[in-house]
């Protein structure tokens, strides 16, 4: 009599858990959604989850005009991971293309390989006509003419060292 007893509660069980599935695309619909009643206190909760979650440990912001915040980049099916300390976090190289020192030239237009061979990216050709810093769009190597130097070193500041 146990055993019958027994299967007629896993088979309950069974039809339970059956029952009550919920199928979606993401782990974020089967949370709770937290009840807030004034938009003060709703900007209030997406300015805490900004901060909470940043870019990269060193960089608050996006660091291009074409990439998501953190906050809405990993969403959907591909994500469902919403623990965001769980996720990677690699350090921005934006600081680091930062610090490389302009590279001087006389010509017009240089081109920039990134160090060729394996380790470099396709040759581009970069335009140095204008009074500006002009970078390659791949390794972010900073070149400028020298004949711009005098207007380039007058500015208040620039996004490169001009050594």
């Amino acid at each position: 009599m146990a055993s019958s007893q027994l299967r007629a509660v896993q088979t309950l069980t069974r039809n339970l858990r059956a029952s009550s599935r919920t199928f979606t695309t993401s782990a974020r619909r089967l949370e709770a959604p937290t009840p807030v009643t004034s938009t003060s206190e709703t900007a209030a909760v997406l300015e805490t989850d900004a901060k909470a979650i940043g870019q990269a440990p060193n960089r608050a912001a996006v660091w291009s005009r074409s990439q998501k915040p953190r906050t809405t980049a990993m969403t959907g099916p591909r994500f469902e991971q919403t623990d965001f300390s769980l996720q990677p976090q690699p350090y921005s190289a934006m600081e680091l293309v930062h610090k490389v020192p302009v590279t001087w030239t006389h010509d017009r237009i240089v081109s920039c390989s990134g160090g060729g061979g394996a380790s470099g990216h396709p040759r581009i050709f970069i335009n140095t006509d204008k009074p500006e810093i002009a970078s390659c769009n791949y390794c972010g190597t900073p070149y400028a003419n020298e004949h711009h130097r005098k207007h380039l070193e007058a500015l208040p500041e620039t996004s490169y060292p001009l050594k």
